[in-house]
């Protein structure tokens, strides 16, 4: 998604006690950022992040990181992770800037993240650009590193062809299909749905939203 630049976000970003400029400090000691040592959950590509912020709060016992690289977005996931946690810092959460495609920067073998949500990624539909893809071959195997043996990749999106796509990325990588739907609002796979913006969006345009929960194989 494109968006404009906000010139107050550089400020705002830097004065949020759960904002991370530079993560690659903290490669293989996420754990120890929290509060509370928990089962860690990241969002890959975060947005405005009204997902992340909604799924944070209601869960207090699951730490969570969510990523993006835009400044902007950045800036306006601040303001609606402040606006769901009210007065009080949020202990689960950190905000961070980074590009996925280099998330090995960011995560080591030692971070163990229990799921990642992916949302409404870039579909890069041109063929020589499918390797940008969140869900692709070349990503996945990224994951791994610091996905734990049996940890969950949580997919939404509208796009029908990257949905059969990242459907065989998922299992060439090593990864079981645990849940799948055609359309979530229809036959639901989550216990748990928080509609982004984007769901909303596509949503009200009449296109059936795609999911799928893939494990990963315990013995690779």
């Amino acid at each position: 998604m494109r968006i404009r630049r906000k010139k107050w976000a550089k400020q705002e970003l830097e004065e949020a006690a759960f904002y991370v400029d530079n993560p690659e400090i903290c490669k293989n000691a996420w754990h120890e950022k929290f509060a509370k040592n928990q089962p860690l959950h990241i969002e890959l590509g975060c947005g405005k992040g009204n997902f992340i912020a909604n799924l944070a709060v209601k869960h207090p016992e699951i730490n969570y990181i969510a990523v993006d690289m835009i400044e902007a977005m950045l800036g306006l996931a601040k303001r609606n992770i402040e606006e769901s946690y009210g007065a009080k810092n949020p202990e689960n959460l950190w905000l961070i800037r980074a590009n996925v495609e280099r998330i090995l920067d960011v995560f080591g073998e030692k971070d163990t993240v229990d799921r990642i949500y992916i949302n409404f990624c870039n579909p890069w539909p041109r063929g020589k650009h499918n390797k940008r893809r969140l869900t692709h071959t070349r990503q996945l195997e990224h994951y791994k590193t610091f996905l734990k043996k049996e940890g969950e990749i949580y997919f939404k999106t509208d796009n029908d062809e990257l949905f059969e796509a990242s459907l065989e990325y998922l299992e060439k990588s090593g990864f079981q299909i645990i849940a799948k739907t055609n359309d979530l609002h229809k036959n639901p796979i989550f216990e748990e749905n928080i509609v982004t913006e984007h769901e909303e969006m596509f949503s009200k345009e009449g296109i059936p939203i795609k999911a799928v929960i893939a494990k990963l194989n315990s013995k690779l």
